[in-house]
This record gives C-alpha cells, structure tokens and sequence, in this order.
C-alpha cells in the first residue's frame, strides 16, 4: 500500500463526517430502489468485450486459466450491456452500484479512472420516466440525510426543490452559442465561424462537443438542476430515435451545479440498427487510432428478445457526493484516489 496515501487517511486529512456521509447516500440509494421495486443485481468487472464507445480508453488485462492460457480481457467502461441482457432474461426492474474504469482519464477534478457508477433500468419505461425516477431519487436522498432542499456548491446556492428545469439539446444551443443548424454542415460552418479549427475528415460528434463543452456546457444555470434532452441521432449509439423527429434521439444529460451527474436514454431495441451504430463507432475508433473490439453478439441477441420499451440510466455516485458535500476535487471523496495510489 502507498504509505503516504494510508497516512492521508490516518492523520484525518480527509474529513470523516464526509466519508459517513458517503455511506448514507449509497444506503440511501439502496433503500429508494428496494422500495420502489427494483432488483438489485450484480455483473462482471472483468468481460471478454468492452464497450465501443469511440472516445472511451479501455483497462486491458488478461485472464489465466489453470492451464496457462492466456485470454485477452477488459475492465468495464459500464455495466450495462450486462443489464440489459438481464432485462431480456425477463427482469422488469434492475439497479446495480459497481466500479467501472476508464483509461487516459485525469487524475482529479472530476475525473478518477477507477470511478463508482449506478445504473439502474426498466421495461415500459422511456427516458422521461428515467428523469422521474433521477429527481425522485435525489430528492430522496436529501430527505433521509435531513440536507436541505436548497444546497450549497462552491459558491452557488441550488435549489432542489419543486420540478426540475428541462432543456432541449437545439434550445441550449441556440441560446448559450447561438447555433440553430445542429445538421453535420450547420455545425461545421458554426465551429469555423467561431475559430475552432475543424479537420475536413473530423467526424461530426468530436466538433459538436468542442462546441458544446466551450460554448454552452458552462454556460449553463449553475443554480437549479436541468435536464438537457433530445441529443443529434449521432450522439447517442444506444438510444432510441425520435418518433416524431428521428434525427433527434430520446437521451438526456443531468447538470446540477455545473455538474454532469447522469446520462440516460430511452433504449435502443432494434438489434439491427444497434449493429450498424456498433459498426460506425468501430470505424470512429479506427480513425482516432484506439483499438477495435468485436461486437457483443450476445447482447445483439438479447436486444431482440426485449419486447418491451426500456429506459435506462447511469448516474455518477462520486460526482453526487462531491455535489452533496460541497467538494470541488473527486479526490476528496475517494478514500484511495488514483492520484494518490500512482504518485508521479
């Protein structure tokens, strides 16, 4: 163990009221999704296939049968490819609290590579009852630690209370960067207009988010929670599209504080049209020169077997703790913080 870290934590420079508090929130979880009827279940760290999301660095390894075979493996970037093969085995409502890991992340700030994510998911559901149960949820929590509806986070009083405020993805940005074609050329033209340097051969999603991050995400109000919802089809590979608008999918982003908390979607079912995003995403990690894993069949199998619509979501446990103890720094709420354990 890195003695430095474990003194850190011996001479009470890390609060211990803080580290309670953690404990109540995650107990708090527990209780809201047993008394709401959910399933709480458990799945594999270590998988054969990661996940395909394009910009997303994988923890390789390898598993060594008792014969000295070596197996190429990964540590999860999410659950919920796992999830959702236990929806289709029938299970209505599931939540799982686990650690998932990113490579090439920061060490701090609001990043840790090893991080604590819940994910929670179920069937006759879409993405707006997934923002029911997020604000039910948090709200929740408030109540059984006795927090007050209105919080403090670095500087900005947030108030908690009453219905969340919600805000289309093309509202926010033509409001906070006063773009209003979110088409592939709209946003080209709009990033060039405002001095980003843009690669005709950069795929579309790597300039919406330079816009987005630089333009809107901080532009944001600090002092209420907001829902952004209805993203370009291209930014979401797991959601469902629009009924109504197919070049908008039903996802959506939780900011609280300035804080990205969640991410959720309506789920994409549609086995096919799911191989064909896993195919574009493989070809994005092709360009930016990651690794290519191969597709989860499996899952591919799954999806068809959910008859169901399903919502889903996967909430940031250590962002919500940095939000309800008032920390600026992931590290202050990681007893073992990665900054720590590789000291460089």
């Amino acid at each position: 163990m890195n003695s430095k870290n474990w003194k850190r934590i011996k001479n009470s420079q890390l609060d211990k009221n803080l580290f309670i508090k953690r404990a109540k929130i995650i107990r708090a979880i527990r209780e809201f999704f047993w008394n709401t009827g959910f399933l709480e279940v458990e799945t594999p760290e270590v998988v054969a296939l990661p996940g395909q999301e394009p910009y997303l660095d994988v923890f390789e390894t390898e598993l060594h049968d008792d014969r000295g075979k070596k197996i190429p493996a990964a540590l999860v970037t999410s659950p919920e490819y796992a999830m959702k093969k236990i929806l289709a085995a029938g299970y209505q409502k599931i939540f799982q609290l686990t650690k998932a890991f990113r490579n090439n992340e920061s060490l701090g700030g609001i990043h840790n590579p090893e991080f604590t994510i819940l994910e929670w998911y179920r069937q006759s559901a879409d993405y707006l009852d997934i923002m029911k149960d997020t604000e039910a949820l948090i709200k929740f929590i408030i109540k059984k630690l006795g927090l007050p509806t209105m919080i403090a986070y670095q500087g900005t009083e947030i108030d908690l209370s009453g219905r969340w405020h919600r805000l289309t993805v093309t509202q926010a940005m033509k409001n906070y960067a006063g773009v209003s074609n979110l088409s592939d050329g709209g946003i080209r033209r709009a990033a060039k207009k405002k001095g980003y340097r843009v690669e005709n051969d950069e795929p579309y999603d790597s300039i919406f988010f330079r816009l987005f991050l630089n333009e809107v995400e901080d532009k944001l109000p600090k002092n209420l929670p907001i829902f952004i919802y209805d993203y370009p089809a291209e930014l979401a590979a797991l959601a469902k599209r629009k009924n109504d608008n197919p070049e908008l999918a039903e996802r959506f982003e939780l900011y609280i504080g300035g804080l990205e908390i969640a991410n959720a979607f309506s789920e994409l079912l549609d086995a096919k049209e799911q191989e064909r995003r896993f195919l574009k995403e493989q070809e994005l990690r092709k360009q930016s020169g990651r690794k290519i894993y191969p597709i989860d069949e499996e899952l591919l199998a799954a999806l068809s077997e959910i008859k169901n619509p399903c919502g889903g979501i996967a909430l940031g446990i250590d962002r919500l703790v940095m939000l309800l103890t008032n920390q600026k720094d992931i590290n202050n709420v990681l007893f073992f913080p990665a900054k720590e354990l590789f000291h460089h």
